[in-house]
Parts: structure tokens; C-alpha cells; sequence
């Protein structure tokens, strides 16, 4: 399969006003050019007639599939809101594959989603990446576990002030936390004296520290819910205390110390965009979050946060982003390449590189141009839209 006359957008590499992308069995196979090129008789081309070609968009953040569209308690899956710290929990376990939003991901180019538990808990759970078609959520996955997901500020305590129970402050959030990561340091401990000594036992199974041990070892990345910035501030702190690779998810406040967060070599989730302040730690909430902290040398990635904003909106909540003074190729990596690096998948996805997942895009106007519109979408070299 080839598609010719496009504006090519690698993301790895320069535009090129004038190109193709051919790939066959799942792959990219080549990018390049136009002038002197010919298809091989007999390949099956599509004319992107000017339009644009992409990477399939990677939404960074959400709960696709955790939260079932149009459904009440029923179908919302993604808060195990009974205790406060709930590592073992696994994304995989809770998604609905035939949630019609896949769907509608797809249609808007969508192709690789990192999603995984809310925020009411501390400490809620693993999640995964995932391709957005199938109906089998094992033959989707890229990579599971991809994140431990921790959260901070108001969520965990509105929701165990409401039960009347630990956490209610923030200060009783970061301490279950620290305590949950002890325990994991201390069974580990315990695991590797058991094996180098015979005469010890090993000790209980825990499942929840078993599932912490790839946190605390520095190997399983930790995703933090963190809107106002004393918040990302305790998820450095106790990043640094404890050796976890981090991710600030939303970072809302980012923007008031993105030379600090650059300083720390942070990577940040922004957004969602499309929503109003309706909690006290989106007061500072501004359209130019994701370009003040891209121009401060943060790696940047933008999300809708599904269900929060649907996930069709993608493009859209990266335009806004520009509108907010993010350039418009920082802002497509910030749903591509970028995304898929800080959702530790750019060896697959994110870029139209040789080798990488045949997923690509073409619209027929600039992507975050809103009146441009997805003409095609392909998935590992299937059309899917």
C-alpha cells in the first residue's frame, strides 16, 4: 500500500510538502518524496490529492473503555473507590473493548490510547497502552503494565472525605503513599535475604507489593495526577525519595513553574483543555499551559482525559493548544511522537519511520485545521475508518 501526494508529517524528520508512505504487512516500509518517484505496477495506491499524512494520534491519558459511554454505575469501572491504595489492580482487567468509542476513536485517527484507572485513590492502579481496534483487549495491548497511576490533590480527598475515611488532607495522601512504597522496599528486602540465605523464609505473597516491586526498582514508570503545582511539587519530592521514573498527568499549574519542572527533567500530560474550572485546583487553568512549558523545555504531550473530553477530540484539544501559542509541529508531537514517547511506545508508534506500526492518517486539510476532515486511517496497514 502506498499513499502519494501528501503533505507528509514523519515528526522524526522535516514536512515534506510533497511525499508518500508506503508500508505492507503491518510496516512501514518507506517515506519520501514524490519527484521521481513511481509506484510498482500493480501496488495499491491512494491519492491523498494535497491532503495530509500522519501518524495515527495518541491520546497520552485517558480511561477509554473504563468509563462504558452513555452508562451509569453500571459501566464505569475505572475508581475501586473501597480502598485507598489499590496497586494490583490491572487496566486490562476492567476495559470494554466494544465501548462504541473505540469507534469513534478510530474515525478521528486515533490509533493508540495509554489508559488506565481515575483518581479517587492514592495509589489505583496499572495501566495499559493499547491499539483502538479489536474486540479481544489481549490482541490490542502494546504494553501492560506501562504506568503505576498515583494521584494527588482534591480527588483522593473528596472521595475518602466523603466516606470518612484516610486520606482527607494532602498531607495523609503523600503518607499512604511513602507507606505503600516502604512496605514494597521492605518486602523486597525480605525477598532478596530469603534467596540468599536458605534459613530465611520468604515472605507472604502480597499482591499489591508485588506490583509496586517495578516501581520502587525504577523500572515501571509512575503516572501522577497532579493539577495545582504544590501538588507536582510533592509528586517530584517523592519521585527523588523513592528513585521513580514520573510523569507529571494534567499539571494544570504547570505552566507557573515550568522552568523548575525543566530543571527536573519532568515530562508532562496536559489537559484536558476542553472543560470549565469546576474544582478549586483548575483555577489555573489557561490555554497556554501546554506552550509555556514546550517553550521552558519540557517534553509536552496533550490529552483528552476520556470521558472528560471524548477522545474524537484529540486534534482539537492540540489546536487549542496552539491557539494558546504552542507551534503547530510541537503541537502534533504532543499527539504523536511525544505522546508515544512518554507513554514509552516510540519504538512502535508516533512517527512515519521505516519498521515502525503501519498506522497513519491522511486528512484533507491541515490536522488541527477544524474544518479539515480524516479521510482515511489506517491500523497496522488495515484501513479502519
Amino acid at each position: 500500500m502506498i499513499i502519494i501526494n501528501g503533505v507528509v508529517h514523519p515528526m522524526d524528520a522535516p514536512v515534506i510538502d510533497r511525499g508518500y508512505v508506503a508500508f505492507e504487512q503491518g510496516k512501514i516500509t518507506a517515506v519520501g518524496a514524490m519527484e521521481g518517484f513511481v509506484p510498482s505496477p500493480g501496488e495499491q495506491v491512494l491519492d491523498a490529492a494535497g491532503g495530509h499524512v500522519l501518524p495515527g494520534f495518541v491520546d497520552a491519558h485517558c480511561h477509554l473503555g473504563l468509563f462504558g459511554n452513555a452508562l451509569g454505575f453500571e459501566g464505569d469501572d475505572g475508581n475501586e473507590s473501597t480502598s485507598p491504595c489499590t496497586p494490583q489492580l490491572r487496566a486490562v482487567d476492567g476495559i470494554n473493548p466494544l465501548d462504541r468509542c473505540f469507534e469513534e476513536a478510530r474515525q478521528a485517527g486515533v490509533t493508540t490510547v495509554l489508559t488506565g484507572p481515575g483518581s479517587a485513590n492514592p495509589i489505583a492502579g496499572q495501566m495499559a497502552v493499547l491499539k483502538t481496534n479489536g474486540r479481544w483487549v489481549d490482541e490490542m495491548v502494546l504494553k501492560a503494565p506501562a504506568a503505576m497511576k498515583f494521584a494527588l490533590g482534591e480527588n483522593p480527598k473528596t472521595v475518602y472525605n466523603e466516606r470518612k475515611e484516610t486520606p482527607i488532607t494532602r498531607m495523609a495522601t503523600a503518607a499512604l503513599i511513602r507507606e505503600q512504597l516502604d512496605k514494597a522496599v521492605e518486602y523486597r528486602d525480605r525477598q532478596d535475604k530469603a534467596q540468599e540465605d536458605p534459613d530465611r523464609d520468604m515472605p507472604d505473597y502480597d499482591p499489591a507489593l508485588e506490583a509496586l516491586l517495578p516501581v520502587v526498582a525504577g523500572t515501571l514508570p509512575v503516572h501522577f495526577h497532579a493539577h495545582r503545582a504544590d501538588d507536582i511539587a510533592t509528586a517530584v519530592r517523592l519521585s527523588k525519595e523513592y528513585g521513580l521514573r514520573y510523569v507529571i498527568v494534567h499539571g494544570t499549574e504547570g505552566h507557573l513553574i515550568a522552568d523548575l519542572l525543566a530543571r527536573e527533567g519532568a515530562a508532562v500530560i496536559t489537559g484536558p483543555c476542553l472543560n470549565d474550572r469546576c474544582k478549586p485546583e483548575l483555577a489555573g487553568m489557561t490555554l497556554a499551559n501546554p506552550a509555556l512549558l514546550a517553550r521552558a523545555g519540557v517534553e509536552v504531550a496533550i490529552c483528552t482525559d476520556h470521558p472528560e473530553t471524548p477522545i474524537q477530540h484529540l486534534p482539537l484539544c492540540a489546536a487549542m493548544a496552539v491557539r494558546g501559542g504552542m507551534e503547530p509541529e510541537q503541537a502534533l508531537a504532543a499527539i504523536t511522537l511525544h505522546a508515544a514517547r512518554i507513554a514509552g511506545v516510540d519504538r512502535r508508534v508516533g512517527s512515519l519511520t521505516p519498521g515502525k506500526d503501519a498506522d497513519v492518517v491522511v486528512t484533507d486539510g491541515y490536522p488541527l485545521d477544524w474544518s479539515s476532515r480524516v479521510k482515511a486511517v489506517f491500523l497496522d496497514g488495515e484501513r479502519v475508518d
